[in-house]
């Protein structure tokens, strides 16, 4: 499980109720997208305001497949057009590397060390079949703050949300 620990590149100074946005790429990123999605992300931190005042954020690649953007409102609150040049610089990296980072039907796991991906709509094809079981590790990218990104980002299937979407689980 030492692979997964991803908590330690989050942020120690930020506040447990930081905004966190999670983008799931359709594929991982090779070395040379990851340094300049690095590179546009560090950009984009460095210059993130909102009504004027700079935003104590935070971006990273996680995995080589998820960018976690995250912004601590303790000293400035994140409006609606703060968050939209956050959206426009994930689209930006979404027509670079020709990727969808926007495409919430797709779940991913950890199975043999790695990121794989599944549709939504084949989760319980996938459970009858033994690719999954409930002990899989699956990413919540539905987390909303820190505290959540840190204590429920990495579940195992039956301690998510999923469980009710498995026939066989949901009647236990």
């Amino acid at each position: 499980m030492d692979l997964l620990n991803y908590q330690q590149y989050c942020p120690q100074d930020f506040h447990l109720n930081s905004k966190v946005w999670i983008y799931q790429s359709s594929r991982l990123f090779s070395i040379a997208e990851a340094f300049e999605i690095e590179s546009i992300l560090t950009d984009f931190i460095n210059n993130w305001k909102s009504h004027g005042a700079p935003v104590k954020g935070f971006a990273n690649l996680f995995f080589g497949q998820f960018i976690v953007i995250m912004a601590d409102e303790s000293t400035t609150t994140v409006g609606g057009c703060s968050t939209d040049s956050s959206v426009h610089t994930i689209k930006k990296i979404e027509q670079l590397c020709k990727v969808d980072l926007f495409n919430r039907l797709n779940l991913a796991f950890w199975k043999n060390n790695k990121v794989e991906l599944l549709p939504l709509a084949q989760l319980n094809y996938a459970w009858e079949n033994g690719f999954i079981d409930e002990d899989t590790v699956y990413f919540n990218n539905t987390v909303a703050t820190k505290k959540a990104f840190l204590e429920d980002w990495l579940l195992p299937i039956k301690s998510s949300w999923l469980k009710s979407k498995i026939k066989s689980l949901s009647v236990d």
